[in-house]
Protein backbone atom coordinates (compact mmCIF):
# COMPACT_ATOMS: atom_id res chain seq x y z
CA UNK A 1 0.00 0.00 0.00
CA UNK A 2 2.72 2.37 1.29
CA UNK A 3 4.83 1.68 -2.08
CA UNK A 4 1.49 2.34 -4.60
CA UNK A 5 0.97 5.96 -2.51
CA UNK A 6 4.88 6.44 -2.85
CA UNK A 7 4.32 6.47 -7.10
CA UNK A 8 2.08 9.61 -6.11
CA UNK A 9 5.14 11.87 -4.38
CA UNK A 10 2.65 13.23 -1.78
CA UNK A 11 5.58 14.57 0.16
CA UNK A 12 5.99 17.08 -2.64
CA UNK A 13 2.89 18.88 -2.36
CA UNK A 14 3.41 21.26 -0.34
CA UNK A 15 5.36 23.40 -3.75
CA UNK A 16 1.91 23.80 -5.02
CA UNK A 17 -0.29 24.24 -1.62
CA UNK A 18 1.70 26.56 0.33
CA UNK A 19 1.91 29.01 -2.88
CA UNK A 20 -2.11 29.37 -2.20
CA UNK A 21 -2.41 28.99 1.26
CA UNK A 22 -0.10 32.68 1.35
CA UNK A 23 -2.55 34.63 -0.51
CA UNK A 24 -5.45 33.35 1.99
CA UNK A 25 -3.68 34.58 4.80
CA UNK A 26 -2.19 37.63 4.04
CA UNK A 27 -5.46 38.54 2.49
CA UNK A 28 -7.72 37.29 4.94
CA UNK A 29 -9.68 35.01 2.80
CA UNK A 30 -11.88 31.97 3.51
CA UNK A 31 -9.48 29.09 2.19
CA UNK A 32 -13.22 27.02 1.64
CA UNK A 33 -14.34 29.60 -0.76
CA UNK A 34 -11.33 28.61 -2.89
CA UNK A 35 -11.49 24.53 -1.47
CA UNK A 36 -11.66 23.72 -5.21
CA UNK A 37 -8.46 25.69 -6.42
CA UNK A 38 -6.89 23.66 -3.60
CA UNK A 39 -7.57 20.41 -3.95
CA UNK A 40 -7.68 21.21 -8.04
CA UNK A 41 -3.96 22.11 -7.85
CA UNK A 42 -3.24 19.37 -5.55
CA UNK A 43 -4.62 16.87 -8.47
CA UNK A 44 -2.35 18.70 -10.85
CA UNK A 45 0.57 18.12 -8.56
CA UNK A 46 0.40 15.00 -8.87
CA UNK A 47 0.08 14.82 -12.60
CA UNK A 48 3.14 16.58 -13.38
CA UNK A 49 5.22 14.10 -10.12
CA UNK A 50 4.11 11.17 -12.56
CA UNK A 51 4.34 12.12 -16.43
CA UNK A 52 8.20 13.13 -14.83
CA UNK A 53 8.43 10.34 -13.72
CA UNK A 54 7.02 8.57 -16.94
CA UNK A 55 9.75 10.27 -19.12
CA UNK A 56 12.27 9.83 -16.62
CA UNK A 57 11.75 5.68 -16.96
CA UNK A 58 13.50 6.16 -20.36
CA UNK A 59 16.89 7.62 -18.50
CA UNK A 60 18.88 4.71 -16.91
CA UNK A 61 20.73 7.03 -14.78
CA UNK A 62 17.53 8.00 -13.13
CA UNK A 63 17.94 5.76 -10.40
CA UNK A 64 15.44 6.59 -7.70
CA UNK A 65 12.90 7.29 -10.42
CA UNK A 66 13.73 3.60 -11.25
CA UNK A 67 13.73 2.47 -8.30
CA UNK A 68 10.29 4.05 -6.80
CA UNK A 69 8.33 2.74 -10.17
CA UNK A 70 9.95 -0.84 -10.41
CA UNK A 71 7.46 -3.08 -11.72
CA UNK A 72 5.15 -0.42 -13.23
CA UNK A 73 4.56 -0.15 -16.87
CA UNK A 74 5.12 3.65 -18.65
CA UNK A 75 1.84 3.49 -19.94
CA UNK A 76 0.53 2.33 -16.09
CA UNK A 77 2.38 5.45 -14.65
CA UNK A 78 0.82 7.79 -17.23
CA UNK A 79 -2.68 6.59 -16.23
CA UNK A 80 -2.08 7.95 -13.26
CA UNK A 81 -1.48 11.31 -14.28
CA UNK A 82 -3.82 11.57 -16.46
CA UNK A 83 -6.56 10.53 -14.46
CA UNK A 84 -5.27 13.20 -11.90
CA UNK A 85 -5.04 15.60 -14.65
CA UNK A 86 -8.78 15.40 -15.76
CA UNK A 87 -9.73 15.54 -11.47
CA UNK A 88 -7.84 18.53 -11.03
CA UNK A 89 -8.95 20.53 -14.47
CA UNK A 90 -12.59 20.00 -13.87
CA UNK A 91 -12.15 21.15 -10.58
CA UNK A 92 -10.31 24.41 -11.68
CA UNK A 93 -13.30 24.54 -14.35
CA UNK A 94 -15.52 27.03 -11.93
CA UNK A 95 -12.94 29.57 -10.95
CA UNK A 96 -11.94 29.53 -15.32
CA UNK A 97 -15.48 30.25 -15.94
CA UNK A 98 -16.43 32.65 -13.53
CA UNK A 99 -13.17 34.66 -14.12
CA UNK A 100 -12.71 34.15 -17.67
CA UNK A 101 -10.38 35.06 -19.08
CA UNK A 102 -7.67 35.53 -16.58
CA UNK A 103 -8.03 32.45 -14.18
CA UNK A 104 -8.31 30.59 -17.61
CA UNK A 105 -5.44 31.71 -19.37
CA UNK A 106 -3.23 31.59 -16.34
CA UNK A 107 -3.90 27.95 -15.85
CA UNK A 108 -3.22 27.29 -19.70
CA UNK A 109 -0.01 28.97 -18.85
CA UNK A 110 0.42 26.59 -15.83
CA UNK A 111 -0.25 23.23 -17.81
CA UNK A 112 2.03 24.48 -20.82
CA UNK A 113 5.18 25.63 -18.51
CA UNK A 114 5.05 22.56 -16.60
CA UNK A 115 4.99 20.17 -20.02
CA UNK A 116 8.28 22.67 -21.14
CA UNK A 117 9.97 21.75 -18.25
CA UNK A 118 9.12 17.70 -18.34
CA UNK A 119 9.39 17.38 -22.04
CA UNK A 120 12.30 20.08 -22.75
CA UNK A 121 13.19 22.25 -20.22
CA UNK A 122 14.23 20.31 -17.45
CA UNK A 123 18.25 19.70 -18.86
CA UNK A 124 18.77 23.60 -19.16
CA UNK A 125 19.64 25.03 -15.86
CA UNK A 126 18.13 27.83 -13.73
CA UNK A 127 16.01 28.59 -16.53
CA UNK A 128 14.00 25.10 -16.19
CA UNK A 129 13.56 26.49 -12.63
CA UNK A 130 12.15 29.62 -13.34
CA UNK A 131 9.73 28.30 -15.25
CA UNK A 132 8.86 25.72 -12.40
CA UNK A 133 8.74 28.76 -9.99
CA UNK A 134 6.37 30.85 -12.46
CA UNK A 135 4.12 28.34 -12.29
CA UNK A 136 3.67 26.57 -9.30
CA UNK A 137 4.23 29.93 -7.11
CA UNK A 138 3.16 33.35 -9.20
CA UNK A 139 0.26 31.72 -11.56
CA UNK A 140 -1.49 29.66 -8.64
CA UNK A 141 -0.59 32.85 -6.38
CA UNK A 142 -2.70 35.38 -8.43
CA UNK A 143 -5.22 32.56 -9.63
CA UNK A 144 -6.83 33.12 -5.58
CA UNK A 145 -6.49 36.66 -5.54
CA UNK A 146 -8.22 36.84 -8.53
CA UNK A 147 -10.78 34.40 -7.55
CA UNK A 148 -11.25 36.39 -4.89
CA UNK A 149 -11.77 39.44 -6.81
CA UNK A 150 -8.34 41.01 -4.60
CA UNK A 151 -6.99 42.60 -7.56
CA UNK A 152 -4.74 45.08 -5.54
CA UNK A 153 -0.95 44.03 -3.99
CA UNK A 154 0.34 46.15 -1.37
CA UNK A 155 4.45 46.72 -1.55
CA UNK A 156 5.03 44.13 1.55
CA UNK A 157 2.92 41.68 -0.11
CA UNK A 158 4.77 42.15 -3.78
CA UNK A 159 8.72 42.02 -1.53
CA UNK A 160 7.30 38.91 -0.16
CA UNK A 161 5.84 36.99 -3.34
CA UNK A 162 9.55 37.72 -4.98
CA UNK A 163 11.53 36.17 -2.17
CA UNK A 164 8.92 33.45 -2.37
CA UNK A 165 10.11 33.03 -6.04
CA UNK A 166 13.58 33.48 -4.93
CA UNK A 167 12.79 30.72 -2.40
CA UNK A 168 11.43 28.22 -4.58
CA UNK A 169 14.14 28.77 -6.99
CA UNK A 170 16.62 28.18 -4.55
CA UNK A 171 14.95 24.96 -3.32
CA UNK A 172 14.97 23.40 -6.55
CA UNK A 173 18.65 24.44 -7.33
CA UNK A 174 19.93 22.24 -4.10
CA UNK A 175 17.53 19.60 -5.15
CA UNK A 176 19.35 19.50 -8.46
CA UNK A 177 22.89 19.77 -7.22
CA UNK A 178 22.27 16.51 -4.59
CA UNK A 179 20.23 14.46 -7.63
CA UNK A 180 23.39 15.67 -10.05
CA UNK A 181 21.01 16.92 -12.75
CA UNK A 182 21.02 19.69 -15.15
CA UNK A 183 22.66 22.66 -13.09
CA UNK A 184 25.29 20.14 -12.10
CA UNK A 185 26.10 19.40 -15.26
CA UNK A 186 27.07 22.37 -16.55
CA UNK A 187 28.78 23.56 -13.87
CA UNK A 188 31.65 22.87 -11.00
CA UNK A 189 30.77 22.15 -7.57
CA UNK A 190 32.40 25.76 -6.99
CA UNK A 191 30.08 27.01 -9.68
CA UNK A 192 26.86 25.92 -7.77
CA UNK A 193 27.47 26.53 -5.15
CA UNK A 194 27.81 30.70 -6.23
CA UNK A 195 24.26 30.17 -7.97
CA UNK A 196 22.96 29.18 -4.60
CA UNK A 197 24.67 31.49 -2.77
CA UNK A 198 22.89 34.22 -5.12
CA UNK A 199 19.53 33.05 -4.83
CA UNK A 200 20.04 32.45 -0.69
CA UNK A 201 21.17 35.91 -0.18
CA UNK A 202 18.51 37.68 -2.39
CA UNK A 203 15.61 35.43 -0.26
CA UNK A 204 17.24 36.51 2.87
CA UNK A 205 17.12 40.25 1.65
CA UNK A 206 13.77 40.24 0.45
CA UNK A 207 12.37 37.79 3.47
CA UNK A 208 13.67 40.57 5.65
CA UNK A 209 12.19 43.62 3.84
CA UNK A 210 9.01 41.87 3.41
CA UNK A 211 9.13 41.20 7.39
CA UNK A 212 9.52 45.06 7.74
CA UNK A 213 6.98 46.36 5.53
CA UNK A 214 4.04 43.78 6.58
CA UNK A 215 5.04 43.46 10.54
CA UNK A 216 4.07 39.90 9.98
CA UNK A 217 6.67 38.13 12.83
CA UNK A 218 4.68 34.72 11.92
CA UNK A 219 6.65 35.06 8.36
CA UNK A 220 10.48 34.87 10.48
CA UNK A 221 10.76 31.52 10.14
CA UNK A 222 11.45 32.03 6.47
CA UNK A 223 14.37 34.18 7.06
CA UNK A 224 16.41 30.93 8.82
CA UNK A 225 15.85 28.91 5.91
CA UNK A 226 18.18 30.63 3.36
CA UNK A 227 20.92 30.70 6.37
CA UNK A 228 20.36 27.44 6.69
CA UNK A 229 21.08 26.71 3.02
CA UNK A 230 23.97 29.43 3.18
CA UNK A 231 25.71 27.41 5.54
CA UNK A 232 24.78 24.01 3.95
CA UNK A 233 26.47 25.10 1.19
CA UNK A 234 29.42 26.51 2.91
CA UNK A 235 31.80 24.98 0.70
CA UNK A 236 31.60 23.84 -2.54
CA UNK A 237 31.33 19.75 -1.91
CA UNK A 238 28.81 17.21 -2.84
CA UNK A 239 26.12 17.16 -0.31
CA UNK A 240 24.11 14.29 0.83
CA UNK A 241 20.30 13.59 0.03
CA UNK A 242 19.50 13.28 3.56
CA UNK A 243 19.16 17.51 2.97
CA UNK A 244 17.23 16.79 0.28
CA UNK A 245 15.00 15.49 2.84
CA UNK A 246 15.65 17.72 5.56
CA UNK A 247 14.53 20.33 2.72
CA UNK A 248 11.17 17.95 1.85
CA UNK A 249 10.50 17.65 5.60
CA UNK A 250 10.98 21.47 6.28
CA UNK A 251 8.67 21.92 3.30
CA UNK A 252 5.91 19.92 4.91
CA UNK A 253 6.36 21.70 8.51
CA UNK A 254 5.84 24.81 6.61
CA UNK A 255 2.58 23.72 4.80
CA UNK A 256 1.61 22.70 8.53
CA UNK A 257 2.38 25.99 9.95
CA UNK A 258 0.64 28.18 7.02
CA UNK A 259 -2.65 25.50 8.09
CA UNK A 260 -2.25 26.61 11.60
CA UNK A 261 -1.81 30.17 11.03
CA UNK A 262 -5.30 30.37 8.53
CA UNK A 263 -7.00 28.62 10.94
CA UNK A 264 -6.35 31.13 13.60
CA UNK A 265 -6.79 33.84 11.45
CA UNK A 266 -10.52 32.49 10.55
CA UNK A 267 -11.61 31.98 14.26
CA UNK A 268 -10.09 35.59 14.95
CA UNK A 269 -7.75 34.19 17.55
CA UNK A 270 -4.64 36.29 15.15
Amino acid sequence: MSRRIELLRLDYLFSVLIPLLVPIYLNNLNPFMHFDIIIGFSFLAITGNTWNDFFDMKDPQEIDTLERVEGYRPKEIFTIGLASFFLGFTLLLRTCIQNFPINAIFLLAIILMVILYIVWLKPIPIINQIFLAISHVILPYFMIKIDAKVFSIDLGEFIFLLAFFSFAIMGQLVHEVIDNDAIRQHLSLKGCQIVIWVFSILTLILSILSFILLLEFYFIPFIFVPLGTIYTFRRPKTTTKGVKDVGLLIGNLLLLYFICLIVLQMNGII
